[in-house]
């Protein structure tokens, strides 16, 4: 059984579902975390040169090639592959400032055509049995476009969308009911932990160190995801 995951970001795939990926692992299928928006930009400037300033990083660091090190880490601790599409995320799109990051798509932003195209070929090589993305909690334009790219290329019934994580620790529950509930064992946590961990340049920008991420792993009971259709988030 073959498992794919559809993770916007290089982290999103291990922060919101890696208990069930490490349970499924477990259980002998094969799972794949297929990251969309790992491409690089030689010289980035303005607000996406600050999104890696911001992480404590200096301008001579190739920021997504520590980040894709990261991600292969990251898919070790789980027992996954890691597959890295070259798909540009939104700072170097044209999207300028955070706030844009959670607004309405661009509209030039064409991006979700290619990415669906290149899914879909994932999708036809690999059939799996099971394909994971995100429900896009936190409203990020790229994760919207990942959730875009796949209605295109994906049959419903074979999705399932997880909570957006650290969103989901904001925002009001999803009024759907789950179509599967992931219950962490002391294992799958400890791994999903060792998962998060491996992404070092993103854990003081989002949880104020790798202490804090564990604190707040640890308070997680349970995974829980979605189908593809309908959806209803308040």
């Amino acid at each position: 059984m073959k498992l794919l995951a559809i993770s916007p970001h290089l982290d999103d795939a291990a922060f919101s579902a890696g208990g069930l990926l490490a349970s499924r692992v477990d259980k002998g299928w094969s799972v794949t975390i297929v990251t969309c928006f790992t491409g690089n930009v030689g010289h980035p400037t303005g607000f996406a040169l600050a999104c890696q300033l911001d992480k404590g990083l200096g301008i001579g660091v190739d920021y997504m090639a520590l980040r894709r090190a990261e991600d292969q880490m990251a898919c070790d601790a789980l027992g996954a592959r890691a597959i890295h599409l070259p798909f540009l995320e939104a700072p170097h799109r044209g999207y300028t400032s955070a706030k844009m990051l959670f607004a309405e798509r661009l509209p030039n932003d064409r991006i979700v055509d290619d990415v669906a195209a290149a899914l879909a070929g994932l999708l036809a090589t690999e059939r799996p049995a099971l394909v994971l993305g995100p429900l896009c909690l936190g409203n990020h334009v790229d994760h919207h476009i990942v959730l875009d790219a796949i209605r295109r290329s994906c049959a419903a019934d074979s999705v399932l969308l997880w909570e957006d994580w650290p969103y989901a620790d904001r925002e009001e529950r999803v009024a759907a009911k789950p179509a599967v509930i992931e219950h962490l064992t002391h294992k799958t946590r400890a791994r999903r932990i060792a998962a998060c961990a491996a992404y070092g340049s993103q854990l003081g920008f989002q949880f104020g160190g790798v202490e804090a991420m564990t604190r707040r792993t640890e308070r997680i009971a349970e995974e829980r995801f979605y189908p593809l259709d309908p959806l209803d988030v308040v």
